[in-house]
């Protein structure tokens, strides 16, 4: 049977997702609400992790921080289960990916910190409403996402190069994107490059890291914004012992309107 998930809730997309009737990317549902990356941490990382969020809130946008071992954080969802509510999750040892899992119930533990971050797909619906065309909604597809030379402010052991997101757009409507976006610092703000990619370190546009591939058309240019998939490239590269995450667009869905992280 298929959902129509278009005009669920925030709380019926978590619910539908909680109960195993949904495991897809998110971008494009919940129309008006924040979406976020999380990283899940043990304790004793937390407050590194929290500093380095602090020193690079461009790609990391810090949203909310749970309680250590709590699977509920009030102060971005009603209702919300930490542990349940994502339609898949990551978990990572050393560095590296080890599984992929529906659900944290037989991984969960007292000691973890989870953080919510902001997410791109929140000021989707911002540039919708201004008349823009995103192109991976129009396809169907995933965002383009892709690995940069642009490294972050290191705290500790903690470093790594920021992921970016890109969606193509006309010179104009690229000028009215960043007008746009600049309004949402809480979802990564105003793009950090446009143009050519090769200047920071993009080799072929047409393969991204991360995400799906889409048309670029020939009156149009690129536009990048930072990501919160730069937790993978942090997680890597700094070989963090254990941390779990989402899944690359597939975000925990928060009851905050984006409107309401609007700074103007």
């Amino acid at each position: 049977m298929t959902i129509n998930l278009a005009n669920f809730t925030p709380q019926e997309l978590r619910r539908t997702i909680r109960i195993g009737q949904y495991n897809g990317v998110t971008s494009g549902l919940a129309s008006g609400y924040l979406q976020a990356n999380i990283i899940i941490v043990p304790s004793m990382l937390a407050n590194q992790f929290l500093l380095f969020c602090q020193k690079n809130p461009t790609p990391l946008p810090l949203i909310g921080v749970s309680q250590p071992g709590s699977r509920s954080l009030s102060d971005v969802g009603e209702d919300l289960d930490l542990a349940l509510d994502i339609p898949e999750y990551q978990i990572f040892i050393h560095g590296k990916l080890d599984k992929s899992v529906s659900n944290l119930l037989d991984y969960w533990d007292k000691s973890f910190v989870t953080f919510v971050l902001g997410c791109s797909f929140s000021f989707e619906q911002a540039l919708i409403n201004s008349g823009l065309v995103i192109r991976n909604l129009q396809q169907g597809k995933n965002v383009s996402m892709y690995d940069t030379n642009i490294k972050c402010s290191p705290v500790g052991n903690l470093s790594g190069n920021v992921v970016v997101s890109m969606r193509p757009f006309s010179e104009k409507d690229a000028i009215r994107a960043i007008q746009i976006t600049s309004r949402f610092p809480k979802a990564h703000g105003a793009p950090i490059h446009f143009g050519d990619h090769k200047k920071i370190g993009i080799s072929n546009i047409n393969y991204p890291d991360y995400g799906d591939s889409v048309d670029i058309y020939e009156d149009e240019i690129p536009v990048f914004w930072a990501c919160g998939v730069t937790l993978h490239n942090i997680i890597k590269q700094s070989r963090l012992p254990f941390c779990i995450t989402h899944a690359p667009g597939k975000m925990l869905v928060t009851d905050l309107l984006n409107d309401s992280l609007s700074i103007f």
